[in-house]
């Protein structure tokens, strides 16, 4: 008569890597890595690892419309202080603060970064503008200036725009992938 098995098989245990004793450095963290099917894991660049450490703060749309305008009307004035009112230094210097405007705005308000990044750019460009004869030249030397570099303008918008419209696909596509594409109860009607 056989005897029924009251015990369970045991499980194999995988061999497990040795643990280091001190720290090691990112380098020496990825050349030690296995070699999986003949490629070694791919080492981050050099300019990935610079901006991981630059700050990430998250701006609400207010918050990222009044970064934009203290900076360019900032920018303004020192462009009319140093470099006697160079509009072409004005408007380079217009590109990058579009770009971390548009980073550092929160997902949720990600639609305000190429709304307020124009309106930066009108409130910094009135100190450069020149305009004399009272309020109705500075507003003649304004509209002029606007007219003039709007080339600038619509660089430093669209830059805004697709850093925010990119921003806006991955967090879309991260929102399918945590849900598994399923439709959620508030979308379906």
């Amino acid at each position: 008569m056989d005897q029924p098995r009251t015990s369970h098989p045991q499980r194999r245990q995988r061999p497990q890597a040795p643990v280091s004793q001190g720290p090691l450095s990112p380098q020496s963290a990825l050349a030690d890595r296995p070699v999986l099917y003949g490629v070694r894991p791919a080492r981050p660049a050099p300019l990935a690892q610079v901006l991981r450490r630059l700050p990430a703060p998250r701006l609400t749309g207010l918050g990222a419309g009044l970064f934009a305008v203290v900076t360019m009307v900032l920018l303004g004035f020192a462009a009319r202080l140093l470099l006697d009112s160079s509009a072409v230094v004005y408007g380079v210097l217009f590109l990058p603060v579009s770009a971390l405007t548009a980073l550092w705005v929160r997902e949720a308000d990600l639609v305000t970064a190429p709304i307020g990044v124009p309106i930066a750019f009108a409130a910094g460009v009135v100190p450069i503008a020149g305009g004399e004869g009272g309020l109705g030249g500075q507003v003649m030397a304004v509209v002029t200036a606007l007219a003039v570099h709007a080339g600038w303008l619509y660089g430093g918008t669209l830059v805004a725009g697709v850093i925010a419209s990119v921003r806006k696909v991955r967090r879309i596509r991260r929102r399918k992938r945590r849900t598994g594409g399923a439709v959620p109860p508030t979308a379906r009607r």
